[in-house]
């Protein structure tokens, strides 16, 4: 089954919060963490249902090698993913619980 993917702004601010950060450090990381998390995206498009429940209807995918977390929401009737956020994982969780 195919899905439609959506990054909703807020995450889409997330990820470019994400790539000043590490690009203002140095100018490969920038890129790179953008790279972990198109791959992440690309992860979850080809098997959304994989990743475990988290709060409400929120999954998560962990990246690889950088600290942050793909927070996400399935529709199946509409075949939507919903990316909600793209989270530092030592930030207090209240904050992308918000979203949902």
């Amino acid at each position: 089954m195919t899905y439609q993917l959506i990054i909703r702004p807020e995450a889409q601010l997330d990820i470019e919060e994400a790539f000043a950060w590490y690009n203002a450090r140095n100018s490969n990381l920038g890129s790179e963490v953008v790279r972990a998390i198109d791959i992440g995206l690309s992860t979850i498009a080809k098997n959304p249902l994989a990743y475990p429940t988290m709060f409400r209807q929120a999954r998560r995918l962990r990246l690889k090698r950088f600290p942050y977390i793909l927070f996400y929401a399935v529709n199946t009737d509409e075949n939507v993913i919903s990316i909600v956020s793209c989270f530092h994982s030592k930030r207090d969780p209240t904050i992308w619980q918000d979203r949902f």
